[in-house]
């Protein structure tokens, strides 16, 4: 007698992406169990994935990553990028396309699944990324439900209601949820191959940070150039960040919509401009400042994220490699006089810096401390020391 052949067996899908429309997209689950309402975008870098999760300019999102491999390289303590681990501000979700593998990396001190559980971070693998980006390009960034629940067993029409139901990002302040609760100084610098993090213990000038989220990389660049940093919650006013007397001001990366965040960083940035002290600004820090200014943001088709974008500096005439990650954009048309664009995107001509003319003051819509991503724009952070140096009559150092 022949031998019963087994019936055909069917992975049960532990993960789901349930979009605004009703479109529900089946994968596997990994990271954490539960789920999450966020926007969803992609991501075009091909390293960084734990940088990219941990910039709290992501909170609010759930980020698919294009490049199909994620996790190769595990997991580690010196690669996070928010301020303050234990808060987890970032990424909400994560989407990739292979399954995630064991890391094999020198520097690798745990698995990817195990850190995103440890992060909060629902994750879902095993569907076409492509037509997903595809979807995106074409139609937006969707609003989404991410799930994952080991046995399989969803309540597909209450996640259905709730990606229906959420509001998205735009008039949303995420900035007072990301920043930090009190003042701090920062004194760790740059990483060093085969050496770590160095410390600044011989300042030669201070530099206020507006917390709305800043990357840790931004600190320590500028504490690579000799600057003490003393970090200050979103809503800190004028009259304490002038009392701290620093040499120069900076203004941070953040997520959520400006304009809402402007309700009360506007005011403070205004009142900051009122003086000759130099201020330079990133991501939602350069919006803020187009705000304070007269201008105004509007919210991207696709936005840009990602660690390969081309950028013209019109003070320079160069194109640099970039990488970025925003969901607004600066109008361009809005700036007022007085107000010059100083980068710009070659993929879609949006506006991606500005300078106030004759005052120390500008902002870049990219991310020139990189991490991830390409070192181009590194200069910038010297220019801003220059203008501090130029203030106190010291020379100037080479950009580049």
């Amino acid at each position: 007698m022949a031998a019963m052949t087994a019936p055909w067996a069917t992975e049960k899908p532990t993960a789901l992406l349930v979009l605004a429309d009703g479109t529900v997209i089946e994968g596997r689950g990994l990271g954490a169990t539960g789920s999450a309402v966020a926007e969803v975008c992609f991501n075009t870098a091909l390293t960084g994935y734990e940088e990219i999760l941990t910039d709290p300019s992501y909170a609010g999102q759930i980020v698919t990553f294009t490049f199909p491999h994620i996790g190769n390289v595990g997991t580690n303590a010196e690669d996070i990028e928010d301020l303050h681990p234990a808060a987890r501000a970032g990424a909400v979700g994560a989407i990739f396309k292979a399954n995630v593998t064991d890391p094999s990396n020198y520097r690798a001190a745990g698995h990817l699944d195990q850190w995103l559980k440890k992060r909060g971070i629902v994750a879902l693998s095993g569907i076409d990324t492509r037509a997903l980006t595809v979807l995106i390009r074409e139609k937006g960034m969707p609003n989404a439900v991410i799930a994952h629940a080991p046995d399989g067993v969803f309540d597909l029409d209450d996640l259905k209601r709730q990606a229906a139901a959420w509001s998205g990002l735009i008039g949303l302040d995420l900035a007072k949820e990301v920043t930090s609760g009190q003042s701090s100084v920062w004194r760790e610098t740059p990483w060093a191959w085969n050496k770590g993090f160095g410390e600044q213990d011989e300042p030669s000038l201070h530099v206020v940070a507006i917390d709305y989220g800043v990357k840790r990389n931004i600190l320590r660049l500028l504490a690579g150039l000799g600057a003490k940093v003393t970090v200050v919650p979103a809503q800190t006013d004028a009259e304490e960040i002038l009392a701290m007397q620093p040499d120069g001001i900076f203004l941070s990366n953040g997520p959520g919509d400006p304009e809402a965040t402007g309700e009360y960083a506007v005011p403070v940035i205004q009142d900051l401009l009122k003086t000759d002290i130099p201020l330079f600004g990133i991501c939602l820090g350069h919006q803020m400042l187009a705000l304070a200014l007269g201008g105004r943001t509007e919210k991207m088709h696709q936005g840009h994220h990602g660690a390969n974008h081309p950028v013209k500096d019109h003070t320079t005439g160069k194109v640099e490699i970039v990488s970025m990650n925003h969901g607004f954009a600066v109008d361009a048309d809005s700036l007022p006089e007085g107000v010059e664009e100083t980068h710009v995107s070659l993929f879609d001509g949006s506006n991606c810096g500005i300078a106030l003319t004759g005052r120390p003051v500008f902002s870049v819509q990219h991310h020139p401390e990189a991490s991830p991503g390409p070192q181009d724009s590194h200069y910038l952070f010297r220019r801003f020391a220059n203008l501090i140096r130029e203030r106190r009559g010291e020379p100037a150092l080479a950009e580049r």
